[in-house]
């Protein structure tokens, strides 16, 4: 049977979600709790990578087992093996023609930035922070620029090993609350360090250093070097999926606010 699973996971225990050759990638931890429920090794295959550092609150994967276990064991009897920073929130069995990657629709993040003069304690690894006070009004005008489809070399990793730089954005938004600056991202796909990428250009536009105009010049010349450096990973979280109903899926979406 295959097997679909939402997972949340705090992202400072793990070095990304790929299985790494030290066996510390989200996914080593669960392929091996996984692994004693089902006694045969799994593998999973995920909606989409993070790196080393980005948490999750609704990650989606699914891994094909001949073991038959009552539907509660895949959450239970897995999270009975797993460390308290990472947990499988549901699982259900799929059709086998689900895949958790290649059928998703959409992916969604938010990055969330402690915006004070001094850095947070008991929010530490679970917040970006930027010390200066930011103008949310400026950066609420320019990432807007970035909704509907672009070419996003400007936010591109160097490293990144997409085959095209063009995604489409659904939702782009920042909102603050507090001493919290929000930003929430909707696209049919992201880039390697895309987000980080928006976020550490936003910042400079908050700042003052970049106007609007020249946001939106950047986007257009789609060269990252020209782009403000990757803000830290501390913040990001990948908030959920978007499947077609037709999957009967449970919740695929979960916010940090």
């Amino acid at each position: 049977m295959k097997i679909a699973i939402g997972i949340e996971y705090h992202g400072a225990y793990f070095q990304g979600w790929q299985s790494q050759p030290n066996g510390r990638g989200v996914q080593d931890a669960l392929e091996r709790a996984i692994a004693l429920v089902t006694d045969e090794k799994v593998r999973l295959h995920a909606a989409g990578r993070t790196d080393s550092g980005v948490h999750a609150l609704m990650q989606v994967a699914h891994f094909e087992t001949t073991a038959q276990r009552p539907q509660t064991a895949w959450v239970r009897g897995t999270n009975a093996h797993l460390p308290p920073w990472v947990r499988v929130r549901w699982a259900c069995e799929v059709a086998d023609d689900f895949h958790a990657r290649f059928s998703a629709r959409a992916r969604s993040y938010q990055y969330v930035l402690y915006n004070h003069a001094v850095a947070p304690a008991s929010q530490h690894g679970r917040v970006g922070w930027y010390h200066r006070p930011l103008d949310i009004v400026p950066m609420q005008q320019a990432i807007q620029l970035l909704l509907g489809e672009h070419d996003f070399s400007a936010f591109r990793a160097s490293e990144c090993q997409a085959s095209s730089p063009i995604r489409t954005m659904h939702q782009a938004e920042v909102k603050q609350q507090g001493q919290y600056i929000v930003f929430s991202f909707q696209a049919n796909a992201f880039l390697q360090h895309q987000i980080r990428n928006v976020v550490g250009a936003l910042v400079y536009v908050g700042q003052g250093k970049l106007d609007v105009s020249a946001f939106s010049a950047l986007l257009q010349n789609k060269d990252r070097t020209l782009s403000p450096p990757t803000f830290m990973p501390d913040g990001l979280y990948f908030t959920g999926v978007t499947y077609d109903a037709a999957w009967q899926l449970p919740a695929c979406e979960a916010t940090w606010d």
